[in-house]
């Protein structure tokens, strides 16, 4: 509870005005387009998840079997809740099906962590992924991603951490369309392949309001048609992000970013590899490249952007919520990755990120953190649910819901969302922050 009020008066000094003129256009796409959830932005803003289906619940940490993640998501039409909080190994890579929605926001104790071989997005199509932590590590396999994601459509990734991929930490490599990522961590892409991830996909990812950490490079590496807005990148060395460096055409709105440089840091200016096939538009980006502790950067000049096609007006991409680049890294700061309540990797990052280019560096093995790998992420109770619809008995006699009869669950109300779905937002604030 404490966490959420912190969240509402953050929202209060953080771009307020910008998410109530949100707010209004979200109610006028609602009548046409039912949204992922409240504060669902991007090409990806209207994935339905497993809305209507079943509710599977996690009941152990195992890697396989009954109960656990990997049979919750073997399957489509679900809603997958957690009665368990802490980290799951898993020794191969878990396939996500279509039409899911996996709720982390429902785990008690510290929440999710998925490590070892990573996750597959491909074919996972109209799928919503909240407030889970995915960490592949030096124990997955060679040349494959934290999470990768070659073929698909309509996919919301909200409230994520994604670290250690051993090629790329999130990679979009396919025949992709309506993506989102928002409010989320992609951190420490471990050497000899150190990569926040790269991009490439002509049917419109967007990157909202989320932090890019301790990548080498590939922060990310966009072809395409790319929506980056209002993100925060720190330490990189050999890149930030990278323009495509390709003959094929990008299209891309690149607004009110924050580059920070960090130790590690070698390159400036923060954009690199552009040729006259990258459409851009850009405003109101920022660098601080002094690591003197401080944010005191000044706006990226255009002409360190390279040799771009430059755009007078935005691409007609989806219309997002837009701070100012200060109030970005603010935001972040507070609420990005599974941020309900951090486990000590994010912390980790978020305290080299509030250094302000004092701390900070790249990593080949997990283990030599603090953490020692992922840490330390405690489980605990969860609320009874004796009809197991994934609202529990309490919660359903508050807002005068059967406890015994699963149906209800699935019941549709006025504002699009079932019963179930406004349950699941209502345990992260409505989904706005």
């Amino acid at each position: 509870m404490k966490k959420h009020c912190f969240l509402k008066n953050s929202l209060k000094t953080v771009g307020r005005t910008a998410f109530i003129a949100s707010a209004l256009f979200f109610a006028n796409e609602l009548a046409a387009q039912q949204l992922a959830f409240p504060g669902a932005e991007g090409f990806g803003r209207f994935a339905t998840g497993g809305r209507g289906g079943e509710v599977y619940h996690v009941t152990n940490l195992n890697d396989s079997g009954p109960g656990s993640f990997r049979d919750a998501v073997s399957k489509p039409n679900r809603t997958v809740v957690f009665d368990v909080g802490g980290i799951i190994k898993i020794a191969s890579r878990v396939i996500v099906s279509p039409n899911v929605t996996i709720a982390g926001q429902t785990a008690p104790g510290d929440g999710i962590t998925i490590y070892g071989n990573g996750l597959s997005y491909t074919d996972a199509n109209n799928t919503i992924t909240r407030y889970i932590r995915v960490r592949m590590g030096k124990i997955g396999e060679k040349g494959k991603d934290a999470v990768a994601i070659a073929k698909g459509h309509d996919l919301m990734f909200d409230h994520v951490s994604i670290s250690w991929g051993k090629d790329g930490t999130l990679d979009i490599n396919g025949d992709v369309s309506n993506f989102t990522l928002q409010n989320s961590i992609v951190g420490q892409g471990l050497h000899t392949h150190s990569t926040g991830g790269l991009h490439q996909s002509t049917g419109g990812v967007s990157i909202l309001r989320s932090l890019y950490i301790d990548n080498h490079t590939r922060n990310p590496k966009v072809k395409g048609i790319n929506q980056f807005v209002n993100n925060v990148i720190y330490n990189w060395e050999a890149g930030a992000y990278i323009l495509g460096g390709s003959a094929g055409r990008s299209d891309a709105n690149i607004e009110n970013n924050y580059f920070i440089a960090g130790p590690g840091t070698k390159t400036n200016p923060p954009f690199s590899r552009a040729t006259e096939t990258f459409h851009l538009y850009a405003q109101h980006n920022m660098y601080d490249g002094n690591v003197n502790g401080k944010l005191d950067g000044a706006a990226v000049p255009k002409e360190e952007y390279g040799p771009v096609t430059w755009k007078q007006e935005p691409f007609n991409f989806p219309k997002v919520t837009t701070l100012t680049p200060q109030k970005a890294y603010e935001l972040i700061l507070a609420d990005a990755g599974a941020s309900l309540r951090r486990d000590e990797v994010d912390a980790f990052l978020i305290d080299e990120l509030k250094s302000l280019g004092t701390k900070g560096k790249t990593i080949s093995d997990e283990m030599t953190l603090p953490t020692a790998g992922p840490g330390n992420v405690k489980g605990g109770p969860a609320p009874r649910d004796t009809d197991l619809d994934g609202m529990p008995d309490a919660w359903e006699k508050k807002n005068k819901l059967n406890p015994k009869d699963a149906k209800d669950g699935k019941t549709i109300n006025k504002d699009g969302y079932s019963n179930l779905e406004i349950y699941l937002n209502s345990l992260v604030n409505g989904g706005v922050a």
